[in-house]
């Protein structure tokens, strides 16, 4: 099959490529970018004026409820929802049912996601078996399996000996380890920031603190064990400033933030909002301030959905009781672009979070259209608008702060191996 998407705004920050140009596509694999390949004759001829072409975007933290949480979400629905968000690719973490703590887990999902073949699946495994901070996996045969790297998602490792021994191990072996940074006991029991809208709701607050309390020793240990360390969605300006100061003091690290994170903040919690309950909690005005100018200068290198499909029941009850999430993956995009309208960034900058710099995290040959990769692309129009609400979600969880939110940014088309896994009517 060989395909033309003409007339189309190329946008591929890996090969500096921000242009009007031409792609050819065939047998699945780029072919040429401005210059049609040697004897190319199109089967298929997608004409892509006025829309932007890039490479499919590539997502850090995707929850897809299964196994276990069927009625939450299933992987084919989420997936559908991932390829109408133009998500080529995606990390999932291992809070599922049963945990991603064993080789055959991690086999049985990546073959499932193969067999809908709407975006590829990239696991990352359990540090500790079952999640509870007691004993390491094996992570080389996690590895082997597909993971592309070792999380606890939220749950902690009380026992430093641990999580050490759980650095030597993955710095062993050059695996990245991705961590959610929360100090367990200023966190527990906590659903909102410690601040002024907590208090006057009543509510449980967690501190900023309890998040750099936490990096600053995570940070010790990675420098001590040379582990490559990623934090997962940053929320507060102190740890801005200390992910900053271990960059510039030559640490491995990187860092991304959820696109909630980047524009709402505690005040979105007022009157018990419980879609607006998320992890970690929504912060202050100077925190998302923080964050979005952390995003601008490099020190916080990808954006994420957090998707998270919570079932209605799980959220029509009081705040504090609520189950924590949003979902995210159909939002990715315009939230991205919304950013960086707000922030006079560039759309090929803002393009390069959601695409080169997640991939570059995972270790993965995606976010690009180098002649010969695969032909995972996304044509979107920057300028379309559309509403949030219930009808337009495909994900099975409609649960989000956006509801009723009229958006700018809609993908027309996604690809993955050069096959069209969504079309907009």
């Amino acid at each position: 099959m060989k395909i033309l998407i003409k007339n189309g705004h190329v946008i591929d920050p890996k090969n500096d490529i921000d242009a009007k140009q031409d792609v050819y596509i065939v047998a699945g694999k780029i072919a040429g970018i401005g210059k049609a390949p040697a004897d190319f004759s199109a089967n298929q001829t997608i004409d892509a004026t006025g829309l932007i072409v890039s490479p499919g975007f590539v997502d850090l933290c995707a929850r897809l409820r299964e196994p276990g949480d069927e009625y939450k979400a299933t992987l084919e629905s989420e997936l559908h929802a991932a390829a109408a968000g133009g998500i080529t690719s995606l990390s999932c973490p291992p809070d599922t049912d049963p945990v991603l703590d064993e080789p055959g887990l991690i086999e049985m999902l990546k073959q499932r996601a193969r067999k809908h073949n709407l975006a590829r699946i990239y696991p990352l495994g359990a540090l500790t078996q079952k999640l509870e901070g007691k004993t390491l996996t094996e992570m080389c045969e996690l590895s082997e399996a597909g993971c592309a790297g070792f999380t606890q998602a939220d749950k902690p490792i009380l026992d430093t000996q641990v999580l050490w021994r759980a650095f030597e191990y993955a710095a062993t072996f050059g695996y990245t380890v991705f961590l959610r940074p929360e100090e367990y006991f200023l966190t527990k029991e906590g659903v909102a920031h410690d601040g002024e809208v907590a208090s006057r709701l009543g509510l449980k607050g967690i501190p900023s603190a309890a998040e750099s309390l936490m990096i600053a020793s995570i940070l010790r240990i990675a420098a001590e064990t040379k582990t490559n360390i990623h934090f997962c969605r940053l929320s507060s300006a102190d740890a801005v400033e200390l992910v900053r100061e271990a960059k510039n003091n030559g640490i491995t690290v990187t860092a991304d933030v959820s696109v909630h994170h980047l524009h709402l903040t505690e005040h979105d919690i007022a009157f018990f909002n419980t879609h607006a309950h998320i992890k970690p909690p929504l912060r202050t005005l100077r925190d998302k301030e923080a964050l979005c100018q952390g995003l601008m200068d490099g020190t916080i290198d990808a954006i994420c959905s957090d998707h998270t499909p919570v079932d209605d029941d799980a959220k029509l009850v009081p705040f504090a009781e609520a189950e924590a999430g949003a979902t995210g993956l159909e939002l990715l995009l315009p939230l991205t672009l919304k950013w960086a309208n707000n922030h006079q960034s560039a759309l090929f900058n803002a393009i390069s979070k959601i695409t080169i710099e997640p991939a570059t995290i995972l270790g993965i040959s995606s976010g690009h259209l180098s002649v010969g990769a695969n032909a995972d692309l996304t044509i979107f129009s920057p300028e379309s608008a559309w509403v949030v609400n219930t009808s337009s979600i495909t994900s099975q969880g409609k649960n989000t702060p956006f509801l009723n939110t009229e958006m700018l940014g809609k993908v027309h088309c996604t690809f993955l191996n050069g096959h069209i896994t969504y079309q907009a009517n």
